[in-house]
């Protein structure tokens, strides 16, 4: 599988990480099938910002309700890594959802996408996802 990143969403996903410096920035992707069309910052609720993201509640709330109502659909998440890897953490294997949303990683100015590998309901790890930057 490859995903479609325009690359406006891609400078703009990089520029949100530098901003955030050492926490972690995060958001939503929106978008259908193998395209992102769409990419909302959010805020990080996490105790501590600089080692985890949590993505706001309300934003999650407001953002189901606005799929409900024919809005562009979750295609999956972001989050920067401010440690400089850009791949999934212990962390981020044991927080993830046992669903095939996208994750991407930002991290030293380069962005990798990942898909959660799922056994018996439990995710086990992340399956790296090509990631075709585009425009």
């Amino acid at each position: 599988m490859a995903l479609h990143l325009s690359s406006s969403d891609w400078r703009q996903l990089l520029d949100w990480a530098e901003t955030a410096g050492d926490h972690e920035c995060c958001g939503i992707l929106r978008g259908a099938g193998d395209r992102v069309a769409a990419v909302e910052l959010a805020q990080n609720v996490a105790t501590d910002p600089a080692h985890y993201f949590e993505i706001d509640p309300a934003t999650l709330i407001s953002t189901a309700k606005d799929v409900r109502s024919g809005g562009i659909p979750v295609l999956g998440f972001f989050h920067s890594h401010p440690n400089g890897l850009a791949e999934p953490s212990l962390t981020d294997v044991a927080q993830a959802a046992p669903d095939q949303h996208i994750w991407l990683i930002i991290a030293n100015r380069a962005i990798t996408a990942w898909q959660p590998v799922v056994v018996a309901a439990q995710v086990t790890g992340f399956a790296p996802v090509t990631l075709l930057v585009e425009g």
